[in-house]
C-alpha cells in the first residue's frame, strides 16, 4: 500500500460538500488497486451459503441462509477504506472458480449515472443471482456517504424460490482527519416472493458511546407477520439465529440485571477533531440455544499491509498464463492503470488513469457528434421480473467467448 499521508484531501474535498461524488476526480493514492466491477464480485465469496440454502427443505432455514449470504456480502468492506477504480464505461469482469460452484460476469452499463450490472449462475445450475448497482455517493464534512441504490436477485432454482434484497448504507469516517474507518448502517428487507417470507435485518448506526457499531438485529417473519426467528450478529464478525421467545426472555433477564446507570453523553468534538472510532470492540453476546449461520473468514497475516484485502479479493485481479487469449479485451485485469497501481509504479498507474478517462471522453464526444447511442455488450435495461422495476438483465452468451465487436477501451 502507499501512505496517503501526503495529500491533503480536503483541498479536493473541500469543493464539494454535499455533491455526488462521482463526478470529482480524486488522487490515485486513495483507490485500492481493483476496479469497482471486482469489489462487487466479492458477494461471492461466501457462495457456499447459497449451496446451503438450496440443500434446505424448510424455507425458514433457506432464509437463513440467504440473510446470511446477503450479510456476507457486505463483510469484505470491514476497514477496506481504499475506493475502488471507477469503471470505464463497457468495462467488464469474469471470474469463474470451479472450486466455489460458479461463474459470474459483469459489465459497466451506463457512466452517468455510474451503473454496474453483474449475472452469477451455479455451475450445477442450481441458483442464478444478479443485479445491477448504482453507488450514490455524498460527502458530508467529515465522511463519504456510499448508498448502495439497485436491487440483488436471487434464484433458487431447485426450489422455484426469488429473493430481492438492497445493500446497506455504508459510510468511511474521517476523511480528512484521524484514522478512517468504516460502518453500514440501514434496514436491508429480504423478500421472498414465493412464500410471502420476509427477513428485516437492522443494521445499526454507531450510537454516542459505540454499543451499537457493527452491530445487526432483525428477524425472518412469514406472510401473516408471525415472527419465525431473530438474527443477530455482527456483519465484521458473525451472525447467529435463535428462536424469537428464547431471545425475548434472555433480553429481559439481561434488562433485570442490567440496570446500572449510563455513563453522561461527554461534550460534543469540535468540528476539526475527527470521529474516533468508538473503543468499544466487545464481541458478540451469545444468546444460549443460538445456531450459527455465518463468521467471516480470516484475513491474511500481511492484509493491513495489502489494502485490508481478503484471500478472496487478492486473487481478482491475477492475470494467469494464457488467460489474455480467453479474456474479453474489456476485462479488468488488462486494464493498465490498475496494474500499474498493483506493481507499485504510481506514477505510471497516474498517467494511465488520466489517458484512460481523455480517451473516454473523447469517445463520448466522437458519439455525441454522430448522435450515436452507445450500445451496451452484455446487459440490457429490462424489468425486475420479481419487483417490476427497471433492472439491468444479463443477455446470455459472454461465456460463447465471442468477442469480435467489443470497444477498445484500454
Amino acid at each position: 500500500m502507499f501512505t496517503r499521508s501526503d495529500f491533503s484531501v480536503w483541498s479536493i474535498l473541500k469543493k464539494c460538500i454535499g455533491l455526488e461524488l462521482s463526478k470529482i476526480t480524486m488522487p490515485i493514492a486513495f483507490n485500492e488497486p481493483l476496479s469497482f466491477l471486482q469489489r462487487i464480485t466479492e458477494y461471492m465469496e461466501h457462495t457456499y451459503l447459497i449451496n446451503k440454502a438450496c440443500c434446505h427443505s424448510d424455507p425458514t432455514e433457506r432464509m437463513q441462509a440467504v440473510a446470511a449470504f446477503a450479510v456476507s456480502a457486505v463483510a469484505s468492506q470491514w476497514e477496506r477504506t481504499g475506493k475502488p477504480f471507477n469503471p470505464l464505461l463497457g468495462e467488464t469482469y469474469e471470474l469463474i472458480r470451479e472450486d466455489l460452484g460458479f461463474r459470474f460476469i459483469s459489465e459497466q452499463v451506463s457512466h452517468h449515472p455510474p451503473v454496474s450490472a453483474f449475472y452469477s449462475e451455479g455451475l450445477n445450475q442450481d441458483f442464478v443471482f444478479h443485479g445491477s448497482i448504482y453507488p450514490k455517493l455524498k460527502f458530508w464534512g467529515k465522511s463519504v456517504e456510499a448508498e448502495p441504490r439497485g436491487t440483488i436477485t436471487l434464484e433458487l432454482l431447485k426450489h422455484n424460490e426469488a429473493y430481492t434484497w438492497t445493500n446497506p448504507t455504508c459510510c468511511v469516517h474521517n476523511v480528512i482527519i484521524g484514522k478512517l474507518w468504516i460502518e453500514q448502517y440501514g434496514t436491508v428487507e429480504i423478500i421472498n416472493h414465493s412464500t410471502g417470507d420476509k427477513c428485516i435485518l437492522n443494521f445499526k448506526p454507531c450510537g454516542l458511546f459505540g454499543k451499537e457499531l457493527h452491530r445487526i438485529e432483525g428477524h425472518i417473519q412469514d406472510k401473516n407477520k408471525k415472527k419465525l426467528a431473530v438474527i443477530y450478529g455482527k456483519w465484521t464478525e458473525c451472525l447467529w439465529c435463535v428462536d424469537p421467545s428464547t431471545y425475548e426472555n434472555h433480553k429481559k433477564n439481561e434488562k433485570r440485571g442490567g440496570d446500572q446507570k449510563k455513563p453522561k453523553p461527554s461534550e460534543e468534538p469540535e468540528n476539526d477533531e475527527a470521529d474516533d472510532m468508538p473503543e468499544i470492540q466487545e464481541t458478540v453476546q451469545f444468546v444460549p440455544g443460538s445456531k450459527l449461520l455465518w463468521r467471516i473468514s480470516t484475513r491474511p497475516p500481511n492484509s493491513s499491509q495489502m489494502y485490508n484485502f481478503t484471500s478472496f479479493a487478492v486473487s481478482l485481479n491475477e492475470l494467469e498464463k494464457g488467460m489474455e487469449e480467453v479474456l474479453a479485451p474489456t476485462d479488468c485485469r488488462l486494464r493498465p492503470d490498475i496494474r500499474h497501481m498493483e506493481n507499485g509504479e504510481i506514477d505510471l498507474a497516474s498517467k494511465e488513469k488520466e489517458r484512460l478517462e481523455e480517451k473516454q471522453r473523447a469517445a463520448r464526444k466522437e458519439r455525441a457528434k454522430d448522435e450515436m447511442e452507445w450500445k451496451t455488450r452484455w446487459f440490457y435495461q429490462g424489468t425486475n421480473p420479481y419487483l417490476g422495476t427497471p433492472d439491468w438483465l444479463y443477455s446470455g452468451g459472454y461465456f460463447d467467448r465471442n468477442f469480435f465487436d467489443c470497444p477498445d477501451i484500454y
